[in-house]
């Protein structure tokens, strides 16, 4: 053997020794090509090949993290939608109801609204196809959806009509407003509420700012309340408007080094004065906590509510052959403090292959631009923190889940061709209410009645039962409820759910929020430190 010979084949057993990343990739990928060839071939019952590779490819992507996803052709429509808020259908919210597809919501302006289909209405046939109990929302929503500019027809059942509708939908391209509503609330306190973040979201955040500046408001809260996230660049943009130009908002870092960038406010804001509150839950999360941690970190806004979901990766897409793709985490992204505020490390897992937040003690302390302490590595901690508990009775939840204010508003609707706007309508019929409920034979259980019939079962296993039956008896029989009486006991928190639900049915979901904001403990705590110049100035500056 020559020496150059006997070089080269020590240099790869070195290679194999060391395990240089490029032998490891490539070894492992002729394993896994092996392997399903040796599969295909021999195993007992044919495999389906794209069925069969997904999962594999699932299963390697779960090892990572919940946002690293393969994006097969068939689903990049779909992906494409919920980046751009846009897709060709409808308009229209549908629904599993009573065994029938029914609409629950119908976007304002949109064909389903402009040919006059109703929330309600009960699909019988989608582009000539029955629809019978065997159909399900999805199997609806694909004959629903077609290009724009295409026509579909739909016959339904619409309550208070004796008969069947037959109606024509031109099809269009729907853009899902991103800005579900914002209005001028109590001593001229501006309300935006902000569900996601599309392209369209920071243009649509900004028509409506200048609308409420023209309208006088003199403070404004930002609701990011259960807002996802979406496009990074239009969280900045919402941001740059309420700080100076040069401002960093944000830094990006990640394996590739030339991808590391800094986010800079690259234009003129529009008001740098104006006092800002931003609302945040448990449910507020990737470029929601961008806008919040930005806006909390240049002590430019008071950030209110809960402490936020916990998501500082950041994603980019990335085509695949064959019309697929994947959406990867390439970095992590920090605050203007320094902070990263993700709340896993998805790299450590224990031997299970669980992963776990990052406990406080573990996370570390930043300044904000006004010296105030802020921590990373869990989320965005409020600076007026807002427990809200469970407030909602067993009542309330089983009349809403039940569908029973829906089915009453809808039955409004029919009698009522047209109501009050919102801000006038007064609902003053509960006792038409109390007889819909009654009528519909409505039952529930009470969580005291559930707590006593625990308790019977335990002291049946345990023997004590028939020493204290009558007392048990008696208990049963004291706590046994009356729906009338149950009603009017809960009436003020019932009542504001009809009425929002009523206004839904006229208003559109801006109709609903409208009443929702009157009973919203956030917007009340929000509305407080707004009106409060001093408190405000407090809480924004070094104590």
């Amino acid at each position: 053997m020559s020496l150059s010979v006997s070089l080269c084949v020590l240099n790869i057993f070195a290679e194999e020794k060391n395990g240089s990343r490029e032998f490891l990739v490539s070894k492992n990928m002729d394993i896994y090509n092996s392997l399903f060839k040796e599969l295909d071939m021999f195993y007992v019952d044919t495999i389906n090949p794209e069925k069969t590779i997904k999962t594999g490819i699932d299963a390697m992507l779960n090892s990572l993290d919940p946002y690293t996803v393969y994006i097969p052709e068939e689903e990049m429509e779909d992906f494409k939608f919920m980046m751009s808020g846009e897709y060709a259908g409808v308009g229209a919210i549908i629904a599993k109801h009573k065994n029938a597809i029914i609409i629950n919501e119908i976007y304002e302006g949109k064909p389903a609204d402009k040919c006059g289909l109703k929330v309600g209405d009960k699909f019988i046939e989608v582009a000539g196809k029955k629809i019978g109990e065997d159909k399900s929302t999805s199997d609806v929503s694909n004959l629903l959806r077609g290009d724009a500019n295409t026509v579909v027809e739909v016959v339904v059942e619409r309550p208070g009509e004796k008969k069947p509708l037959k109606l024509k939908i031109t099809r269009e391209k729907i853009a899902i407003n991103p800005i579900e509503y914002y209005d001028v609330l109590d001593n001229n306190i501006g309300f935006i509420s902000v569900s996601n973040f599309t392209d369209k979201t920071a243009s649509s955040f900004k028509e409506a700012f200048l609308d409420l500046k023209k309208k006088g408001i003199t403070s404004l809260i930002i609701d990011l309340r259960s807002n996802p996230g979406g496009l990074l660049s239009e969280a900045l943009q919402i941001v740059n408007y309420f700080v100076p130009k040069g401002s960093t908002l944000l830094t990006t870092r990640g394996k590739v080094k030339q991808w590391d960038e800094t986010y800079k406010a690259t234009s003129s804001p529009i008001d740098t004065e104006i006092p800002l509150a931003v609302i945040v839950n448990k449910g507020s999360a990737s470029a929601s906590e961008v806008v919040a941690g930005a806006l909390q970190d240049l002590d430019r806004a008071v950030v209110i509510g809960e402490r936020s979901y916990g998501k500082g990766l950041v994603q980019t897409t990335r085509n695949l052959p064959y019309g697929g793709g994947i959406k990867v985490t390439t970095s992590k992204y920090y605050t203007p403090s320094g902070r990263c505020v993700q709340a896993i490390d998805y790299s450590d897992r224990d031997e299970n292959g669980y992963v776990k937040r990052i406990p406080d003690s573990l996370t570390t302390e930043f300044k904000t631009a006004n010296g105030r302490i802020v921590r990373d590595g869990g989320g965005i901690t409020p600076d007026s923190v807002v427990e809200i508990k469970d407030n909602y009775s067993e009542l309330e939840k089983k009349l809403v889940s039940d569908n029973i204010i829906f089915d009453y508003a809808v039955n409004f609707r029919v009698k009522h061709k047209n109501i009050a706007p919102p801000k006038e309508f007064v609902f003053d019929d509960y006792d038409d209410f109390k007889k819909f409920v009654k009528d519909a034979n409505f039952t529930y259980t009470r969580n005291t009645e559930k707590g006593v019939k625990a308790l019977v079962d335990i002291a049946k296993k345990e023997g004590y039962y028939e020493i204290a039956k009558e007392e048990f008896d008696a208990l049963e029989k004291k706590l046994e409820h009356d729906i009338d009486k149950d009603l009017d006991h809960f009436k003020r928190d019932v009542k504001w759910l009809v009425t929002a639900e009523i206004l839904s049915k006229y208003y559109y979901k801006r109709g609903f929020l409208s009443e929702m904001v009157k009973e919203d403990v956030f917007v009340d705590v929000a509305k407080e430190i707004l009106n409060n110049k001093e408190a405000y100035k407090k809480i924004l500056s070094n104590p």
